[in-house]
């Protein structure tokens, strides 16, 4: 989503034809009002599930338990609260520099994994099943690992042209690059995959499912298409594939509504818990 200040000027010759990319222009419209409903949204439903988990404490038994669900609101929330940042960027231009553009991304992307992990932790097992020493250590060691997961992600992030914090200033073939997206790749492609084929493998998680646990991972459907995006983008940068005209003038479109999609989850993910609640 934020990439497209570079993006566009990745391939200029693909035919002999001039290729025209009308991308920038729609995204700096689009964003900044579409950030900012998503930001007051995914507020007042993650504010909603806070109260609800706090007034109804015996509601919310395995596998919505409060212990797992407090941490997905805490990582809804903490992704939530960067996005008039990133908003502002938009529509103004990113005059804070380049650290506070690389702590965005850090911050963005710790919450994006921590809820994959927490989410991939509550489908495979029972350990939120109550707020124990077991659990409380659990959730320590799943949110640093998500913090260092993410520092990849600081490290490639960075200002262009002055006034765009972009998710990736470095080239496409830097190991450091490379190393970020494999690692979104696992957590965003393969890690859904995998809980979908050990679901259909394992009795026991398809009842789980069954009673609500795979709600929780409802994120993780959303940034699917945008881990495939990821994907397509470096085959594309990388020549692994030969580019044409007409992918250059589209394929930012679908790169950016697929990040778009995968945003909507910090405002989905917790009205989906309470609607399940409630039913």
């Amino acid at each position: 989503y934020d990439n497209s200040y570079t993006i566009n000027y990745t391939f200029q010759d693909y035919d002999a034809a001039p290729c025209h990319n009308r991308f920038c222009p729609l995204f700096q419209r689009v964003a900044p009002p579409f950030l900012a409903a998503t930001c007051a949204s995914a507020a007042l439903a993650t504010g909603a599930l806070l109260v609800a988990l706090a007034k109804h404490p015996r509601a919310w038994r395995w596998p919505r338990s409060r212990a797992l669900l407090a941490q997905l609101a805490l990582g809804t929330a903490l992704f939530a609260a960067l996005l008039p940042a990133l908003a502002a960027g938009v529509a103004w231009g990113w005059h804070l520099g380049t650290g506070p553009c690389r702590l965005t991304h850090l911050l963005w992307h710790w919450s994006l994994f921590a809820q994959a992990l927490l989410v991939a932790s509550g489908c495979c097992g029972t350990a939120w099943a109550r707020w124990d020493p077991r659990s409380r250590r659990l959730a320590v060691v799943l949110w640093a690992v998500a913090l260092l997961l993410a520092t990849p992600a600081a490290v490639v992030s960075g200002v262009a042209q002055g006034t765009g914090c972009v998710r990736r200033s470095v080239a496409i073939l830097a190991p450091v690059y490379l190393l970020h997206l494999g690692l979104c790749l696992c957590l965003l492609l393969l890690l859904p995959a995998g809980l979908l084929l050990a679901a259909l493998a394992v009795p026991s998680l398809r009842a789980s499912w069954a009673a609500g646990a795979g709600l929780v991972w409802l994120f993780l459907g959303l940034w699917g298409p945008y881990g495939a995006g990821l994907a397509g983008e470096f085959l594309l940068q990388a020549r692994l594939l030969e580019p044409t005209c007409g992918t250059f003038e589209h394929f930012d479109f679908a790169l950016g509504l697929s990040e778009g999609l995968g945003v909507l989850h910090c405002g989905l993910g917790p009205l989906a818990l309470l609607l399940a609640w409630r039913c």
